[in-house]
Protein backbone atom coordinates (compact mmCIF):
# COMPACT_ATOMS: atom_id res chain seq x y z
CA UNK A 1 0.00 0.00 0.00
CA UNK A 2 1.01 3.45 -0.94
CA UNK A 3 2.07 5.37 2.60
CA UNK A 4 1.56 9.44 2.95
CA UNK A 5 5.99 9.85 2.56
CA UNK A 6 5.43 8.97 -0.92
CA UNK A 7 3.18 11.47 -1.84
CA UNK A 8 5.49 13.72 -3.87
CA UNK A 9 7.50 10.87 -5.06
CA UNK A 10 4.31 9.66 -6.78
CA UNK A 11 3.32 13.06 -8.15
CA UNK A 12 7.14 12.97 -9.94
CA UNK A 13 5.73 9.81 -11.25
CA UNK A 14 2.33 11.23 -12.64
CA UNK A 15 4.34 14.32 -13.93
CA UNK A 16 6.28 11.77 -15.57
CA UNK A 17 4.09 9.95 -17.41
CA UNK A 18 2.89 12.73 -19.33
CA UNK A 19 6.55 13.47 -20.45
CA UNK A 20 6.75 9.51 -21.40
CA UNK A 21 3.22 10.03 -23.29
CA UNK A 22 4.67 12.55 -25.62
CA UNK A 23 7.41 9.77 -26.78
CA UNK A 24 5.41 6.74 -26.77
CA UNK A 25 5.77 4.33 -29.15
CA UNK A 26 2.61 1.82 -29.47
CA UNK A 27 3.64 -1.86 -29.54
CA UNK A 28 3.65 -4.25 -32.70
CA UNK A 29 -0.03 -4.24 -33.65
CA UNK A 30 -1.82 -7.76 -32.91
CA UNK A 31 -2.04 -10.20 -35.40
CA UNK A 32 -5.12 -11.56 -37.14
CA UNK A 33 -4.61 -14.80 -35.50
CA UNK A 34 -3.98 -12.99 -32.37
CA UNK A 35 -7.82 -10.93 -32.73
CA UNK A 36 -9.79 -14.04 -32.36
CA UNK A 37 -7.92 -14.71 -28.79
CA UNK A 38 -10.19 -17.55 -25.88
CA UNK A 39 -10.15 -16.12 -21.94
CA UNK A 40 -7.28 -17.72 -21.51
CA UNK A 41 -4.76 -16.55 -24.63
CA UNK A 42 -6.37 -13.17 -23.37
CA UNK A 43 -5.34 -13.31 -19.98
CA UNK A 44 -1.71 -15.10 -21.12
CA UNK A 45 -1.47 -12.02 -23.42
CA UNK A 46 -1.82 -9.58 -21.22
CA UNK A 47 0.82 -11.13 -18.36
CA UNK A 48 3.34 -11.39 -21.32
CA UNK A 49 2.88 -7.72 -21.89
CA UNK A 50 3.28 -6.42 -18.82
CA UNK A 51 5.84 -8.31 -18.06
CA UNK A 52 7.88 -6.64 -21.19
CA UNK A 53 7.42 -3.41 -18.73
CA UNK A 54 10.16 -3.78 -16.51
CA UNK A 55 13.76 -5.52 -16.47
CA UNK A 56 13.28 -6.86 -13.36
CA UNK A 57 10.48 -8.95 -14.50
CA UNK A 58 12.52 -10.75 -16.89
CA UNK A 59 12.95 -14.14 -15.16
CA UNK A 60 9.35 -14.34 -13.74
CA UNK A 61 7.64 -17.04 -15.94
CA UNK A 62 4.28 -17.55 -16.59
CA UNK A 63 2.26 -20.04 -14.05
CA UNK A 64 0.12 -23.16 -15.87
CA UNK A 65 -2.16 -22.46 -13.45
CA UNK A 66 -5.86 -20.56 -14.24
CA UNK A 67 -5.43 -19.18 -10.80
CA UNK A 68 -2.18 -18.31 -10.27
CA UNK A 69 -2.29 -16.43 -13.43
CA UNK A 70 -5.15 -14.34 -12.46
CA UNK A 71 -2.85 -13.76 -9.29
CA UNK A 72 -0.37 -12.51 -10.91
CA UNK A 73 -2.37 -10.65 -13.74
CA UNK A 74 -4.18 -8.67 -10.67
CA UNK A 75 -0.54 -8.00 -9.01
CA UNK A 76 0.59 -6.86 -12.05
CA UNK A 77 -2.49 -4.52 -13.20
CA UNK A 78 -2.22 -3.03 -9.04
CA UNK A 79 1.98 -2.01 -8.86
CA UNK A 80 1.70 -0.80 -12.66
CA UNK A 81 2.48 2.91 -12.72
CA UNK A 82 -0.03 5.52 -14.51
CA UNK A 83 2.09 4.80 -17.98
CA UNK A 84 0.45 4.90 -21.60
CA UNK A 85 -0.41 1.68 -22.89
CA UNK A 86 -1.13 0.48 -26.29
CA UNK A 87 -4.19 0.55 -28.31
CA UNK A 88 -4.47 -3.25 -28.72
CA UNK A 89 -3.17 -4.23 -24.89
CA UNK A 90 -6.45 -2.33 -24.02
CA UNK A 91 -8.95 -3.91 -26.41
CA UNK A 92 -7.76 -6.94 -25.27
CA UNK A 93 -7.87 -6.21 -21.29
CA UNK A 94 -11.70 -4.45 -21.90
CA UNK A 95 -12.72 -7.74 -23.51
CA UNK A 96 -10.89 -10.06 -20.88
CA UNK A 97 -12.38 -7.82 -18.15
CA UNK A 98 -15.71 -7.43 -19.14
CA UNK A 99 -16.11 -11.14 -19.56
CA UNK A 100 -14.46 -11.89 -16.08
CA UNK A 101 -17.08 -9.47 -14.65
CA UNK A 102 -19.95 -10.92 -16.55
CA UNK A 103 -18.71 -14.36 -15.28
CA UNK A 104 -18.80 -13.49 -11.94
CA UNK A 105 -22.62 -12.29 -13.00
CA UNK A 106 -23.82 -8.64 -12.96
CA UNK A 107 -26.76 -7.32 -10.59
CA UNK A 108 -28.82 -4.42 -12.31
CA UNK A 109 -30.08 -2.00 -9.62
CA UNK A 110 -33.27 -2.46 -11.42
CA UNK A 111 -33.94 -5.84 -10.09
CA UNK A 112 -33.52 -4.80 -6.56
CA UNK A 113 -36.22 -4.19 -4.06
CA UNK A 114 -35.88 -0.37 -1.77
CA UNK A 115 -35.57 -1.41 1.60
CA UNK A 116 -37.56 2.19 1.62
CA UNK A 117 -38.29 4.87 -0.62
CA UNK A 118 -35.35 4.87 -3.04
CA UNK A 119 -32.71 3.29 -0.03
CA UNK A 120 -31.27 -0.40 -0.83
CA UNK A 121 -29.50 -2.77 0.96
CA UNK A 122 -27.74 -5.12 -1.14
CA UNK A 123 -24.77 -7.69 -0.46
CA UNK A 124 -22.61 -8.76 -2.75
CA UNK A 125 -19.34 -7.55 -4.85
CA UNK A 126 -19.91 -3.92 -6.03
CA UNK A 127 -17.51 -4.50 -9.17
CA UNK A 128 -20.68 -6.55 -10.71
CA UNK A 129 -23.07 -3.61 -9.84
CA UNK A 130 -24.87 -2.14 -12.38
CA UNK A 131 -26.25 1.37 -11.72
CA UNK A 132 -24.89 5.08 -12.38
CA UNK A 133 -22.58 5.60 -9.81
CA UNK A 134 -20.24 3.21 -6.90
CA UNK A 135 -18.25 4.73 -4.67
CA UNK A 136 -14.66 3.93 -3.49
CA UNK A 137 -13.16 4.16 -0.54
CA UNK A 138 -10.11 5.70 -1.80
CA UNK A 139 -6.67 6.93 -0.05
CA UNK A 140 -5.35 10.25 -0.04
CA UNK A 141 -3.15 9.63 -3.49
CA UNK A 142 -6.49 8.92 -5.33
CA UNK A 143 -4.36 6.30 -7.16
CA UNK A 144 -5.76 2.83 -6.18
CA UNK A 145 -3.95 0.26 -3.85
CA UNK A 146 -0.05 -0.66 -5.18
CA UNK A 147 0.01 -3.66 -2.99
CA UNK A 148 -0.39 -6.71 -5.40
CA UNK A 149 -3.69 -8.81 -4.18
CA UNK A 150 -4.40 -6.88 -1.85
CA UNK A 151 -8.21 -7.17 -0.51
CA UNK A 152 -9.70 -3.54 -0.23
CA UNK A 153 -12.39 -2.16 -2.64
CA UNK A 154 -9.50 0.18 -3.83
CA UNK A 155 -7.83 -2.55 -5.50
CA UNK A 156 -10.94 -4.50 -6.79
CA UNK A 157 -12.48 -1.27 -8.18
CA UNK A 158 -8.68 -0.25 -9.98
CA UNK A 159 -8.28 -3.74 -11.29
CA UNK A 160 -11.55 -4.65 -12.50
CA UNK A 161 -11.94 -1.47 -13.70
CA UNK A 162 -8.52 -1.68 -16.07
CA UNK A 163 -5.23 0.29 -16.27
CA UNK A 164 -7.81 3.23 -17.37
CA UNK A 165 -8.18 4.49 -14.53
CA UNK A 166 -4.82 4.83 -12.39
CA UNK A 167 -4.35 6.72 -15.73
CA UNK A 168 -7.20 9.26 -14.98
CA UNK A 169 -6.94 9.55 -11.38
CA UNK A 170 -2.98 10.78 -11.87
CA UNK A 171 -4.66 13.13 -14.73
CA UNK A 172 -6.91 14.78 -11.97
CA UNK A 173 -4.54 14.51 -9.28
CA UNK A 174 -1.44 15.77 -11.61
CA UNK A 175 -4.08 19.04 -11.86
CA UNK A 176 -5.09 19.04 -8.17
CA UNK A 177 -1.15 19.36 -7.26
CA UNK A 178 -1.63 17.72 -3.79
CA UNK A 179 -3.01 14.89 -1.54
CA UNK A 180 -6.86 14.45 -1.75
CA UNK A 181 -8.49 15.87 1.64
CA UNK A 182 -10.09 13.40 3.60
CA UNK A 183 -14.11 14.19 3.12
CA UNK A 184 -13.59 15.19 -0.73
CA UNK A 185 -15.02 13.42 -4.06
CA UNK A 186 -14.16 12.91 -7.30
CA UNK A 187 -15.21 11.47 -9.92
CA UNK A 188 -14.15 9.54 -13.10
CA UNK A 189 -15.57 6.87 -15.51
CA UNK A 190 -15.99 3.44 -14.30
CA UNK A 191 -14.61 1.76 -18.08
CA UNK A 192 -14.90 -1.83 -17.88
CA UNK A 193 -17.88 -1.72 -14.69
CA UNK A 194 -20.93 -2.30 -15.27
CA UNK A 195 -21.95 0.66 -13.80
CA UNK A 196 -21.30 4.44 -15.57
CA UNK A 197 -19.32 6.26 -13.21
CA UNK A 198 -16.93 5.70 -10.10
CA UNK A 199 -17.14 8.29 -6.89
CA UNK A 200 -13.60 8.66 -5.26
CA UNK A 201 -13.37 9.43 -1.57
CA UNK A 202 -11.11 9.75 1.39
CA UNK A 203 -12.35 8.40 4.03
CA UNK A 204 -10.75 9.22 7.88
CA UNK A 205 -8.18 6.60 9.30
CA UNK A 206 -8.67 5.74 12.92
CA UNK A 207 -5.72 5.63 15.12
CA UNK A 208 -6.54 4.69 18.48
CA UNK A 209 -10.14 6.41 20.58
CA UNK A 210 -12.43 6.93 17.56
CA UNK A 211 -13.16 11.11 17.58
CA UNK A 212 -16.02 13.31 17.34
CA UNK A 213 -13.78 15.09 14.03
CA UNK A 214 -13.40 11.18 12.39
CA UNK A 215 -17.24 11.20 12.67
CA UNK A 216 -17.59 14.70 10.92
CA UNK A 217 -15.02 13.79 8.31
CA UNK A 218 -17.13 10.29 7.44
CA UNK A 219 -20.36 12.24 7.19
CA UNK A 220 -18.50 14.47 4.95
CA UNK A 221 -17.62 11.48 2.85
CA UNK A 222 -21.34 10.72 1.61
CA UNK A 223 -22.61 14.09 1.64
CA UNK A 224 -19.76 14.99 -0.86
CA UNK A 225 -20.57 11.91 -2.78
CA UNK A 226 -24.23 12.86 -2.66
CA UNK A 227 -23.75 16.07 -4.03
CA UNK A 228 -21.14 15.29 -6.64
CA UNK A 229 -24.12 13.02 -7.73
CA UNK A 230 -26.87 15.43 -8.19
CA UNK A 231 -24.24 18.16 -9.79
CA UNK A 232 -23.70 14.91 -12.54
CA UNK A 233 -27.86 14.32 -12.51
CA UNK A 234 -27.22 10.23 -11.42
CA UNK A 235 -30.04 8.79 -10.52
CA UNK A 236 -28.41 6.34 -8.36
CA UNK A 237 -25.05 5.82 -6.10
CA UNK A 238 -23.81 2.73 -4.30
CA UNK A 239 -21.78 3.10 -1.26
CA UNK A 240 -19.15 0.84 0.32
CA UNK A 241 -18.75 1.03 3.61
CA UNK A 242 -16.10 4.19 3.71
CA UNK A 243 -13.89 4.06 6.58
CA UNK A 244 -14.40 0.54 8.06
CA UNK A 245 -11.75 -2.29 7.57
CA UNK A 246 -8.01 -0.96 6.79
CA UNK A 247 -9.31 2.30 8.10
CA UNK A 248 -10.35 1.17 11.22
CA UNK A 249 -13.57 3.09 11.67
CA UNK A 250 -16.07 0.99 13.76
CA UNK A 251 -18.61 -0.80 11.40
CA UNK A 252 -21.67 -0.03 13.72
CA UNK A 253 -20.90 3.61 14.13
CA UNK A 254 -20.15 3.91 10.24
CA UNK A 255 -23.28 2.59 9.45
CA UNK A 256 -25.16 4.77 11.48
CA UNK A 257 -23.27 7.90 10.07
CA UNK A 258 -24.02 6.93 6.66
CA UNK A 259 -27.53 6.26 7.15
CA UNK A 260 -28.19 9.24 8.99
CA UNK A 261 -26.04 11.74 6.46
CA UNK A 262 -28.15 9.99 3.44
CA UNK A 263 -31.33 10.59 5.41
CA UNK A 264 -30.48 14.14 6.07
CA UNK A 265 -29.06 15.15 2.68
CA UNK A 266 -32.25 14.03 1.20
CA UNK A 267 -34.75 15.92 3.31
CA UNK A 268 -32.21 18.88 2.52
CA UNK A 269 -32.16 18.93 -0.72
CA UNK A 270 -35.16 17.21 -1.54
CA UNK A 271 -32.78 15.06 -3.41
CA UNK A 272 -34.48 11.80 -5.54
CA UNK A 273 -31.49 10.09 -5.72
CA UNK A 274 -31.62 5.67 -5.28
CA UNK A 275 -28.56 4.86 -2.48
CA UNK A 276 -27.67 1.80 -2.07
CA UNK A 277 -26.03 0.54 0.67
CA UNK A 278 -23.21 -2.10 -0.15
CA UNK A 279 -21.96 -4.31 1.89
CA UNK A 280 -19.85 -7.84 1.39
CA UNK A 281 -19.47 -9.36 5.21
CA UNK A 282 -22.40 -10.71 7.27
CA UNK A 283 -21.62 -8.58 9.91
CA UNK A 284 -22.25 -5.92 7.77
CA UNK A 285 -25.53 -6.46 6.52
CA UNK A 286 -26.98 -7.21 9.63
CA UNK A 287 -25.91 -4.06 11.31
CA UNK A 288 -27.36 -2.23 8.40
CA UNK A 289 -30.68 -4.11 8.20
CA UNK A 290 -31.28 -3.61 11.51
CA UNK A 291 -30.50 0.12 11.33
CA UNK A 292 -33.20 0.54 8.54
CA UNK A 293 -35.62 -1.53 10.50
Amino acid sequence: MILQADTQELFKAVAYTVEIALIFVPKKPLSREDEFMTQDKKREYLITELLKELPEYANISIPKDETEQKKLLRALFNVRLPLPIGDDFLRVQDEYLQSEIAQKGITNIDDLEPIKPDIYLWQGDITTLKCDAIVNAANSQMLGCFCPNHGCIDNAIHTFSGVQLRLKCAEIMQKQGKSEETGKAKITPAYNLPCKYILHTVGPIVTGKLTAGDCELLRFCYHSCLALADEYKLNHVAFCCISTGEFHFPNDKAAKIAIETVSEYKKLTNSKIKVIFNVFKNTDYEIYRKLLG
